[in-house]
C-alpha cells in the first residue's frame, strides 16, 4: 500500500491549514470527524464524486489538518488536534465553532 503523506508537527503551515479549512466541503469533514471521531474515509456523505473527495481528503492530509491510517482496506481519518492546538492553539477550535454556529441559524434568532 502508497504511504502517504503527513506533515511533521514542526511543519505544519498556518497558510496551509487555513487553506485547507477554507472550502465548504473540507470544513464539512473536519467538523464532522470533530463530532464524531475519526472515520473511514467513505462515511461522509457529500454531494461530490469520489475522486473529488480525495483530492479534499488529501488537501487535509497534506496541511497537517487530518491523520489517515490503513485498517484493512479502508482507510481512517482522525483530527491532529494536539498538534494544530501545540502549532496555532485555539485556531482549530475557533474555526470550528464558528462553522458549527454558522450551521445551526435557529440559534442565532433568539
Amino acid at each position: 500500500m502508497k504511504i502517504l503523506f503527513h506533515p511533521d508537527r514542526k511543519d505544519i503551515q498556518l497558510a496551509s491549514v487555513l487553506y485547507a479549512l477554507s472550502d465548504p466541503i473540507r470544513l464539512s469533514v473536519v467538523s464532522d470527524i470533530h463530532k464524531n471521531g475519526e472515520q473511514a474515509c467513505n462515511s461522509f456523505i457529500v454531494p461530490i464524486a469520489k475522486s473529488t473527495m480525495s483530492h479534499h481528503l488529501r488537501t487535509l492530509r497534506e496541511a497537517g489538518v487530518v491523520h489517515t491510517r490503513a485498517h484493512g482496506t479502508q482507510r481512517i481519518l482522525s483530527l491532529r488536534t494536539e498538534d494544530l492546538n501545540a502549532r496555532f492553539p485555539g485556531v482549530l477550535d475557533s474555526v470550528l465553532s464558528a462553522y458549527e454556529a454558522g450551521e445551526q441559524p435557529e440559534a442565532l434568532e433568539e
